[in-house]
C-alpha cells in the first residue's frame, strides 16, 4: 500500500495512474483539491478497487494519522505542494503553509507511524522536490549535481528548499528512512494551464497572445512526466535512505524555442486559417527574479539505479500536444493571458 499526497495534481495523478497500471499494489490518494487539483486527472482509476481517494489537507495531522493507522502504507510518496512561481511572487503565504508547514506535519506523523508501527519494515518517505532549490546557472556553468548548495531565488523555491532541509533533518536526527528527488521542468498530460506548455497550447488554439517573459532566452531542462514517474518508482524501490537523486530530461531548451516548437506542431496538427501560430508570440515584461538557466546532472541516478529518460523533448512534446488537442474541453479552466 502506498499513501500518495497531492495525487490529484499534475505529476501525482500521472504517478498514481501509471503505477496502478503496472502493479497490483493499492494506493490511497490524499489531496485537498485546490485550484490545480482535479478528480478528472484520476478518471482512469475512478472505478479501480485498488484506489482510494481521500479529500483532505496534509496539514490535518489527525487525518494523516488516521490514514496511516488504517491503511499501514509501506511508503508515503509526497507530491503535495504549491508549485507556480508567479503565484508565489504575488502571495507566498500558501506556499509556506503547504510546502513548509505541510511537509513538517507529514514528517511528524510519518515519524510517529514509523517509530510505533513500521520501524522494522521497509517503510520509506519519498519527497518530490524541484531543481529550483539550486538557484540559477550561467550559460557556461555545469549542470546541477546533488552536492550543489541551495540558492533559491523565488518564494516557491525557498519553500521547497525549506521542505528539503526538513526531510534531510528527519533522517539525520530521527533516522526516518527518507528519499528526496529534485526534478527539472515536467510536461505532459493533465498539467494545469498556468504553466508554459499547456498555457501556450490553449492560448494558441483560442487565438490569444502567447506571452513569453523577457527575451525568451531563459533555459529549462524539460522532463516528460511519465519518465519522471518511472524514475520515482525506481528511487522508491532501490534508492538509499537519506540520499537525494536529481531527475532531469537532458533536454535544455530556451523558452522561446519551446514556444516556437509548439507553434510548429500546432501548425501541422491544427492549422490556423490566417498564418502560423508563431505570429501570436508576444514578449512581455520579465517576472521578478527570473532564473536564467536550470540544467540537471543525472549521472547519479543513471549510475546507481540505471534510469535515464526514454522520451526526447521532440517525441514527448508531440505526445503532449496530441493529448491536449484530444482533451481540451474537459481539462480544467479556460486559459489566461
Amino acid at each position: 500500500m502506498l499513501l500518495v499526497t497531492g495525487g490529484a495534481g499534475f505529476i501525482g495523478s500521472n504517478f498514481v495512474v501509471s503505477t496502478l497500471a503496472q502493479a497490483d499494489e493499492p494506493i490511497v490518494t490524499l489531496d485537498k483539491l485546490s485550484y490545480a487539483g482535479s478528480l478528472t486527472t484520476l478518471a482512469a482509476v475512478s472505478a479501480d478497487p485498488r484506489h482510494v481517494f481521500v479529500r483532505g489537507d496534509i496539514c490535518d495531522r489527525q487525518l494523516v494519522r488516521t490514514l496511516l493507522r488504517k491503511h499501514k502504507p509501506r511508503a508515503i510518496v509526497h507530491f503535495a505542494a504549491e508549485s507556480h512561481v508567479d503565484r508565489s511572487i504575488a502571495g507566498s503565504a500558501e506556499f509556506v503553509q503547504t510546502n513548509v508547514v505541510g511537509t513538517w506535519s507529514l514528517l511528524e506523523e510519518a515519524r510517529a507511524y514509523w517509530e510505533n508501527e513500521a520501524r522494522n519494515s521497509t517503510f520509506r518517505f519519498l519527497h518530490i522536490s524541484t531543481d529550483e532549490v539550486y538557484g540559477s546557472l550561467a550559460a557556461d556553468e555545469a549542470a546541477f549535481t546533488e552536492e550543489r548548495p541551495f540558492a533559491p531565488n523565488s518564494p516557491y523555491a525557498a519553500s521547497k528548499a525549506a521542505a528539503d532541509h526538513l526531510v534531510r533533518a528527519y533522517f539525520h536526527t530521527y533516522g526516518l528512512p527518507v528519499l528526496t528527488t529534485n526534478c527539472s521542468n515536467n510536461y505532459g498530460p493533465h498539467q494545469y494551464p498556468e504553466k508554459l506548455i499547456p498555457l501556450m497550447i490553449r492560448n494558441a488554439l483560442a487565438g490569444k497572445p502567447l506571452p513569453v517573459y523577457g527575451d525568451g532566452r531563459n533555459v529549462r531542462d524539460w522532463l516528460y512526466v511519465n519518465d519522471h514517474c518511472e524514475a520515482l518508482r525506481l528511487v522508491l524501490a532501490k534508492g538509499r535512505p537519506g540520499e537525494t537523486y536529481n531527475i532531469g530530461g537532458e533536454s535544455e531548451r530556451a523558452n522561446n524555442e519551446v514556444v516556437q516548437t509548439l507553434c510548429a506542431l500546432l501548425d501541422k496538427a491544427r492549422p490556423r486559417k490566417a498564418g502560423s501560430y508563431a505570429e501570436l508570440i508576444s514578449f512581455v515584461t520579465d517576472r521578478p527574479g527570473h532564473d536564467r538557466r536550470y540544467a540537471m546532472n543525472i549521472a547519479k541516478i543513471r549510475r546507481e539505479l540505471g534510469w535515464h529518460p526514454r522520451e526526447s523533448f521532440e517525441t514527448g512534446l508531440e505526445e503532449t500536444v496530441q493529448w491536449y488537442l484530444a482533451n481540451l474541453e474537459r481539462h480544467y479552466a479556460p486559459a489566461v493571458a
